[in-house]
């Protein structure tokens, strides 16, 4: 019960700090959102290709793979995996197929939600 209650409470913590370096970002520069997006993508793969991600994630568990530095260590990882198995292909092919289940995910629920809901012009 104490080990479930301590990966919640790291879990929130690490999933946090990563949150707030974000909203850091968004307040004290003139960084457009998108551009925030892709930097934390691009850190997550730096991170993974250090060796660094995989000691967060033994720490953070799911605080670390669902911002957007996780998506960067699927795409690192994946790409990683499938260079070993496939070659030089594999480093092209690897980030898609390990996140293709996320990405479509994230597309067929969009849709759903663009069904469900009738849009509201900005104000």
């Amino acid at each position: 019960m104490q080990q479930t209650i301590m990966s919640y409470v790291n879990a929130f913590f690490i999933g946090g700090l990563i949150c707030a370096v974000g909203q850091v970002l968004i307040d004290k520069t003139k960084l457009s959102a998108a551009r925030i997006l892709v930097l934390f993508v691009t850190v997550g793969v730096v991170l993974t290709a250090l060796g660094l991600y995989q000691k967060l994630l033994a720490i953070g568990g799911a605080g670390a793979t669902i911002p957007l530095t996780g998506f960067g260590y699927s795409l690192a990882k994946g790409a990683f995996n499938d260079v070993d198995k496939y070659g030089l292909l594999g480093a092209f092919t690897g980030g898609i197929r390990a996140t293709a289940a996320g990405i479509s995910a994230a597309i067929f629920f969009g849709y759903l939600a663009s069904v469900a809901f009738k849009p509201k012009p900005k104000q």
